[in-house]
């Protein structure tokens, strides 16, 4: 029989040598765990027992098993690492000045741009509810990613948990999805009021503009937990950096030690679905715009359209603009720092321009957000 001491140190070895340095089916794991929590009871005689764990592989331990021919994974490691934008500690304060400051400017603006439209009778149309959408969108885009970022720079600690990590994914991928469909939305705007202009009050109505963002909404959730749930079935056990300022599907998925041929695929395909249909409405919408336009004899008439359609192109162009430089980037570079940029120009730069975008080239915008900021009537 074993002594006390033997006893504990020969438990102790045999747990932490077969449950973390192996990889057991479930079921042994589970009646070791059994017996230690009966040895514990008995203290007199065993003091109590911990496994002795290393925090670097619990980090990476998965336990895998096959059950009826067919392969599961289950990952159990506690967190991943986001390497932000540069290891720098002396250009940590910087980052963190210039992203508090770009979240603070971009809740600000698009706040206001909310605001201005409920507040304003005026701007209560199809057009300005979209917009108050896709402001309200960005606020929340920007929110899923940056004060985790500030958080991390603040703490000097660059981990995100595994649940924090996927839930982050699920929300970019929602709210970058809804944005490139509200774009779209709101091309086929204008292309009602400028092409079917007698028939525009009975087709945007305020039901079909309800009903145009709850589908936007439903197609792009549906999209992001179909990834999501693709994403839970992998298996991490290689390092668990995240070269990114937050959780990045692709970059995501270059860290599994399982097949990833059928994400891939999906994300491929997915992508081009979101980014080709939402585009090509659009450039269907002007295309037909334009030949409208280019009808019309009075060129104060031609000036006003352009005008009133301009800031939606540029917002447009700075949108898929940032994401095929996103996806360039990854493409052609293997530079990571190049990658970041590209990505926070995708992820930062648009949400934080567009509010700007849509008030200073809009004379009913800004008339709104003078009444709204001084309380003078908007003119």
């Amino acid at each position: 029989m074993l002594v006390p001491d033997a006893a504990n140190a020969t438990v102790r070895e045999l747990m932490g040598s077969l449950v973390l340095r192996e990889i057991l089916p479930m079921r042994e794991a589970i009646a070791l765990e059994k017996i230690i929590a009966v040895l514990n009871k008995f203290p007199a005689l065993f003091p109590r027992l911990q496994p002795k764990t290393d925090n670097a592989r619990l980090k990476t331990w998965s336990i895998h098993h096959h059950q009826h021919g067919t392969h599961k994974s289950n990952s159990c490691f506690s967190e991943f690492l986001l390497l932000g934008l540069t290891d720098d500690p002396a250009l940590q304060p910087l980052i963190f000045i210039l992203f508090l400051s770009m979240y603070l400017v971009t809740i600000l603006g698009n706040l206001l741009i909310i605001l201005a439209v409920s507040s304003d009778p005026h701007l209560h149309t199809p057009m300005y509810f979209f917009l108050s959408n896709l402001s309200f969108t960005e606020i929340c885009i920007s929110t899923t990613t940056i004060p985790k970022m500030l958080v991390n720079i603040q703490t000097h600690s660059q981990s995100i948990s595994y649940t924090s990590c996927i839930s982050q994914v699920c929300f970019v991928l929602i709210f970058g999805g809804l944005e490139s469909c509200l774009l779209a939305v709101m091309a086929y705007d204008p292309y009602v009021a400028i092409c079917h202009p007698l028939r525009y009050t009975t087709i945007m109505n305020s039901c079909l503009c309800v009903l145009l963002v709850l589908l936007c909404l439903l197609v792009t959730t549906v999209n992001a937990l179909l990834h999501s749930l693709m994403v839970l079935r992998l298996s991490f056990c290689t390092a668990l950096e995240i070269p990114h300022f937050f959780c990045e599907l692709v970059q995501l998925i270059n860290l599994a030690c399982f097949d990833t041929h059928i994400n891939t695929l999906l994300i491929y395909s997915v992508t081009s679905l979101f980014a080709g249909i939402p585009l090509s409405g659009i450039i269907f919408s002007y295309t037909q715009i334009v030949s409208s336009v280019l009808r019309m004899p009075s060129m104060d008439g031609r000036y006003k359209v352009f005008s009133t359609c301009g800031s939606h192109l540029l917002v447009v162009s700075l949108f898929y603009g940032t994401v095929f430089g996103v996806y360039m980037s990854s493409a052609v570079s293997d530079s990571s720092i190049k990658n970041v940029v590209a990505l926070m120009m995708y992820i930062v730069v648009p949400q934080m321009l567009n509010p700007f975008i849509y008030s200073l080239r809009n004379k009913e915008m800004k008339g709104a957000l003078r009444h709204l900021i001084t309380g003078m009537p908007s003119l």
